[in-house]
């Protein structure tokens, strides 16, 4: 079932990259906005624009009190090499075992014949946990609206 704007956003736990320590959603709370990016994968175009984007608004969002989280199914290795080769300055985390992709009903049963890949999607989370902003975008291509997401924050800060 979708998530939907007012409910309790589902907890998980993801490893980050190269042997981070693993990110729940849940330690934020208290803390800090989340704005959590599912992306499907790793070194292609669309995804590569968006967190190379979101890298160099990331201060934005930290002046709106929001922590930015990027997610795909890519392995923590991979998504290292990611960051590393495009510079990427936003937690990136793993959900190789597709575990949040499912809690948040973002996950292509098959993709272009890939089994299991995140959709791009887009949650703003309060510090309460309270899932305040849900899209999930049409196609892989589409990007969320990040003005509508910033527009949330301003109301949250």
């Amino acid at each position: 079932m979708a998530i939907q704007i007012g409910q309790k956003a589902p907890d998980f736990t993801l490893k980050g990259i190269q042997g981070d320590a693993p990110v729940t959603l849940a330690s934020y709370q208290g803390q800090s906005n989340v704005v959590l990016l599912f992306f499907p994968l790793a070194f292609t175009p669309v995804c590569t624009n968006e967190l190379c984007s979101m890298t160099e608004d990331y201060s934005r969002y930290r002046d709106l009190g929001a922590e930015v989280l990027g997610i795909s199914v890519d392995s923590p290795f991979s998504l290292g090499a990611f960051a590393a080769q495009e510079k990427i300055g936003i937690n990136l985390l793993s959900d190789f075992n597709r575990e949040a992709s499912r809690a948040f009903d973002v996950l292509y049963e098959d993709l272009l014949g890939l089994k299991g890949v995140s959709k791009r999607a887009a949650f703003v989370i309060d510090q309460q946990g309270v899932v305040r902003y849900a899209e999930v975008c049409p196609t892989p291509r589409d990007l969320p609206n990040f003005d509508a997401i910033r527009g949330i924050l301003e109301t949250l800060s």
